[in-house]
């Protein structure tokens, strides 16, 4: 039998009588000691990157035009044609500095490297213009004391900008921000091997966090290469929602595919990235088959969905269309909730458990729909056609979906829920007495991101009583192929055909 730790719920009871608890596996002390720890949210690289390449263009943009205003202007009055070189240099700029590959992570950290660089960039876009404007004689319709000034003041703020920026991503290392937490499968030589290599890249950001081993015998170090041995690979799951786990890094051999493909049905459910190590293997693929880390090469089996510029892009998407939907909807908000008051006494909304992003326990709030003597905090049954326990007020908004209104308050205040994502289902979820996870293989894997308010498998009938096998799968289903073909356009598509899908309401009870 595994290890299952047993949690009493806080709210409600099972239909008969004695009250449901919440199935959680239970860590090792190893494992609970690393996931005990603090643990700051990660930043993107990538995200940081592409704004420090925004903040360069701006600066320079602006002390250009400052500069212009400050002392050319003043004497022969506006000329449009500064402008268009300001904003030429400054994209020049951002250009030579990618070309110099100082846009880089691992760069920022590295003072004196990143200095020079930045300063030959810099200087190499300032002989391009002037070498330029000899040859197209625009050199006489161009201040040199501005020019001059300008380079000469654009190098010290960059290299002041550089100098600040180092201090904040140090800060950010020694917080562990910018690290991959990494867990390792394998603690045999393989594994030793591994995190060796990996321990001797310079400036790496791979944070191993400890190994995990399915075999109980003398192949599986107890510690590896001086990282602990956290548990099996079952364990990893629960692990990777107790703490923030970036990359899951297999130490096994290709050779080893039928163990490996067992391993990857228990973890793809995750939303991490999951690689197999080549760095033992003797078969070699061409360079660009590859992921590396430092010089360790790796071969990507998963990717963790809506990340980086995505993540960014979606969390503004919510927010801003998440509150316009607030103020818009305000009035129907305000009559909803009147209506439930004078329809039958007790509160007007109630928060319900549900499965969040990597299937976090959180509470979603909604237009009470029964009778408050007969609420079900847990949605532990499941409301029925002509259920007794829906008020007449509940049955509207029921059918027409508005008591999902407040969960607008969940995804602007909140942040727990996204505007589109698969919905979140009740944590005591089940069909004919089998839990949901238990009846799809894979169900989980919606968990990988954000759950929302609407989502592809709504808008394409499947929402309402979940009553047969056949309901589940294809929510699952449906989910699957939002995750993996997720896009801005999508999330519009989406949310666009939300209310005339609303008007199909024959499965909402």
């Amino acid at each position: 039998m595994d290890p299952i730790d047993a949690r009493p719920m806080n709210q409600g009871s099972a239909s008969n009588g004695v009250p449901r608890v919440e199935r959680r596996r239970r860590l090792s002390p190893a494992a609970l000691a690393v996931a005990n720890r603090k643990v700051w949210p990660a930043y993107s690289p990538v995200v940081i990157t592409g704004v420090v390449r925004a903040i360069d263009f701006l600066l320079i943009a602006v002390l250009g035009i400052a500069l212009y205003f400050a002392y050319v202007a003043p004497i022969d009055g506006f000329n449009g044609r500064y402008i268009g070189v300001i904003f030429g240099i400054a994209i020049a700029a951002v250009i030579a500095f990618q070309a110099a590959d100082i846009y880089d992570l691992q760069v920022f950290r590295k003072q004196l490297y990143q200095m020079t660089r930045l300063g030959a960039a810099w200087t190499s876009v300032f002989l391009l213009f002037i070498g330029a404007s000899f040859f197209t004689k625009l050199g006489d319709a161009v201040s040199r004391v501005w020019l001059g000034g300008y380079f000469v003041c654009g190098l010290a703020m960059l290299l002041a900008a550089r100098l600040v920026l180092r201090g904040y991503v140090r800060r950010w290392a020694r917080e562990g921000r910018i690290d991959r937490r990494t867990v390792i499968i394998g603690a045999d030589e393989n594994g030793e091997r591994l995190i060796t290599a990996l321990a001797a890249q310079d400036d790496s950001d791979i944070n191993i966090l400890g190994v995990f081993d399915d075999r109980a015998d003398s192949r599986a170090l107890e510690t590896c290469a001086g990282k602990p041995k956290l548990g099996k690979v079952d364990d990893v799951p629960e692990f990777a929602r107790r703490t923030r786990v970036d990359l899951v890094l297999f130490a096994l051999p290709i050779s080893a595919e039928g163990r490996i493909l067992d391993m990857l049905k228990k973890l793809w459910v995750l939303p991490v990235d999951i690689r197999l190590s080549a760095h033992t293997n003797k078969l070699r693929f061409r360079p660009r088959a590859y992921s590396f880390i430092g010089d360790v090469p790796t071969l990507d089996v998963f990717k963790a969905p809506i990340t980086d510029w995505g993540l960014v892009t979606k969390w503004l998407f919510d927010r801003i269309v998440g509150a316009a939907l607030l103020i818009v909807l305000s009035p129907v908000l305000a009559l909803v909730a009147l209506a439930v008051k004078l329809d039958s006494p007790g509160p007007v909304l109630f928060k319900q458990k549900r499965f969040g992003f990597n299937n976090e326990r959180i509470e979603v709030y909604k237009f009470r729909s029964l009778y408050h003597d007969q609420a079900d905090p847990l949605a532990a049954k499941v409301v029925t056609k002509d259920d007794p326990r829906v008020t007449r007020v509940g049955r509207f908004i029921r059918k027409t979906s508005l008591d999902e209104l407040p969960q607008l308050f969940n995804v602007v205040f909140k942040g727990n829920l996204s505007l589109v994502g698969p919905r979140p289902h009740a944590v005591q979820g089940s069909l004919e007495s089998r839990r949901f996870e238990e009846t799809v293989d894979g169900y989980f894997a919606r968990h990988r991101v954000k759950p929302g308010i609407t989502g592809w498998a709504q808008i394409n009938g499947w929402r309402g009583e979940i009553n047969n096998e056949e309901k589940i799968q294809k929510r699952v289903e449906f989910d699957l192929y939002y995750i993996e073909n997720w896009s801005l356009l999508f999330d519009i598509y989406i949310l666009f055909r939300t209310p005339f899908a609303l008007l199909r309401a024959e499965n909402a009870y």
